[in-house]
């Protein structure tokens, strides 16, 4: 009789449950590295609208507008604003999708009384509120985050919406923290 060759069934058990093991161990690290990845790209999204906007504030007659304009070159937002001219956002972050498991939301501020429709956007604001939620909350993220027109970047620790009003983000009131 000849002796076949293989392994035997405790074996392959043994590999089996040291796999197991090994996956129990890597995959909470793999779901903590992608939320944070998930609020290091939305905390970015953030800064670069907190960004955008005062740009687009020098070119609209010293006032900001609504997150379309700022993904649009030409005149059709601003008033004789050249169409060569670059943008001031990419346009995929202006959909307002969810992206990078977050929820994102831009709320106008109050409109200005008197301004320059010759220099300034008829949709010209005097601020703004950009929040971003986790889609579901624990998994694609923890924290809820915001940013304004007073280029402050804030964080809710429970993954709520920091709450704006009027376009000015209630913060170290509310449980919205500031960012550093």
């Amino acid at each position: 009789m000849k002796k076949q060759k293989g392994f035997t069934l405790i074996e392959l058990l043994i590999v089996v449950a040291i796999i197991g093991i090994i996956a129990a161990i890597a995959i909470p690290s793999l779901l903590r590295a992608r939320v944070s990845a998930n609020e290091s790209a939305t905390i970015g999204d953030i800064r670069t609208l907190i960004s955008g906007e005062p740009a687009y504030q020098s070119a609209n007659g010293g006032w900001y507008d609504t997150i379309t304009c700022l993904a649009i070159n030409g005149p059709g937002c601003i008033p004789n604003y050249p169409t060569t001219a670059p943008t001031f956002l990419d346009s995929a972050m202006c959909s307002l999708n969810s992206k990078s498991g977050y929820d994102r939301s831009f709320q106008d501020g109050s409109v200005p009384l008197n301004f320059a429709t010759n220099i300034s956007s008829p949709t010209s604001l005097a601020a703004y509120a950009y929040t971003a939620t986790p889609v579901s909350n624990g998994q694609t993220g923890v924290r809820g985050f915001g940013g304004d027109s007073s280029g402050v970047l804030c964080f809710t620790s429970d993954g709520a919406d920091p709450g704006p009003t009027l376009g000015v983000l209630p913060i170290g009131t509310g449980g919205c923290n500031v960012l550093q």
